[in-house]
């Protein structure tokens, strides 16, 4: 497999059009209060003062993705790369299970996920700056402990 290099047009189009869904993405998450972690929290207080906003949010993303996946996908190509690059695995396994019960249960603690969290880097506040921090110690303590356990 050859790798394009990033001074190539093609690869600086790939990189604008990542640059521009990710701002998209933000500015989203920014309209729809998603960066701030009380809306998240709010959400998952089932028994206090519930908001469910969030409800609203997911809703219109999986709206979007449901009808634009089924358009896209119809193309013999991507845009910008020679195929798709899909899920190919379906089972449920240990991994998978542990890694979304720690996602969710460091979502419901900290009141953001990845995106969320990096939007909120622009709020200037400290606490997504922390997130960010303990993810990523998150992520390399998980890659020594996978790295140790494959040897």
């Amino acid at each position: 497999m050859t790798t394009q290099s990033a001074s190539t047009p093609h690869a600086l189009a790939q990189n604008l059009i990542a640059l521009t869904a990710g701002l998209l993405f933000g500015l989203g998450l920014s309209f729809s209060q998603m960066i701030d972690p009380q809306r998240v929290i709010g959400f998952l207080d089932f028994f206090g003062t519930w908001d469910p906003t969030l409800t609203f949010v997911l809703g219109g993303a999986v709206l979007v993705t449901l009808i634009s996946f089924r358009l896209i996908l119809r193309r013999p190509t991507p845009l910008l790369s020679r195929k798709f690059f899909l899920p190919t695995r379906n089972d449920i396994d240990r991994p998978l299970v542990l890694g979304a019960a720690l996602f969710g249960i460091g979502w419901g603690l900290g009141g953001y996920c990845p995106g969320p969290a990096i939007a909120a880097l622009g709020l200037g506040s400290a606490n997504p700056l922390l997130f960010i921090a303990a993810m990523v110690v998150g992520s390399l303590a998980h890659k020594a402990f996978t790295r140790r356990s494959q040897t």
